[in-house]
């Protein structure tokens, strides 16, 4: 029955127009920074290249894969894989990205605390992305408070790694600004204006989701706390 709970909407419609928000925001900054060549005339593919040398990041490749706003960096087999629009692109976004998921190549390389402990966690937070609703259901269904709350404790787990995450990205796209000016990929206020503007709609994306999950886990804690008052009543 509680799968309609109005008090669901009431928790999550916030979230769902943050999260269509946020999306409209990093679309409308690619689609306006894509358009924007850089005046280093660099490819996104190049950038990367030129600045894994700079780094001393000789173990990492630069890949091309298909879809838009899939890139990111594999630390398993140490590949920085690169949307076509990023790889084959000149723009001030396509440099912008490329050098964000550099950042993270740089922090595999160093063993950045932070993005060792949000790998860490991420066989808890599969786990609990699955276990946890279900603690939560059967807990509720049979009025078994122990089991709802144990339920809570191991859903909380993609909360947590929404939190770990804000640090990681935070730091890459610090280190994106660094690499594309002290480079010179980057050049002029113009150009760096664009750059934030790209990277800061990206966070918006990991704090968007760190409040929907928060919201989620709040919204179970409500039913559980309420099943306690129905039992004293």
């Amino acid at each position: 029955m509680f799968f309609f709970d109005p008090r669901y909407m009431l928790f999550m419609a916030p979230a769902m127009i943050l999260m269509v928000a946020v999306q409209w925001y990093v679309n409308s900054a690619y689609q306006k920074w894509s358009r924007v060549p850089a005046r280093s005339r660099m490819s996104g593919a190049q950038a990367a290249e030129h600045l894994i040398r700079r780094s001393g990041l000789s173990d990492v490749r630069v890949e091309g894969v298909s879809g838009k706003m899939t890139d990111h960096y594999d630390p398993r087999s140490k590949v920085l894989r690169l949307s076509s629009g990023v790889y084959q692109g000149n723009s001030v976004a396509a440099l912008a990205i490329a050098a964000h998921e550099l950042g993270h190549a740089m922090q595999d390389k160093e063993g950045y605390a932070p993005l060792k402990f949000r790998s860490a966690i991420v066989p808890a937070v599969n786990i609990g992305s699955y276990l946890g609703w279900i603690l939560i259901i059967i807990g509720l269904l049979l009025r078994f408070t122990p089991l709802a709350w144990l339920g809570i404790v191991v859903f909380s787990a993609g909360a947590l790694f929404a939190l770990a995450t804000l640090p990681v990205e935070l730091n890459a796209s610090k280190r994106a600004r660094q690499l594309l000016v002290e480079s010179g990929l980057i050049v002029g206020s113009d150009e760096m204006s664009g750059v934030n503007n790209v990277l800061n709609a990206a966070a918006m994306t990991y704090v968007a989701a760190l409040i929907t999950a928060v919201l989620q886990m709040l919204y179970y804690v409500t039913l559980v706390l309420g099943m306690g008052g129905r039992r004293r009543g």
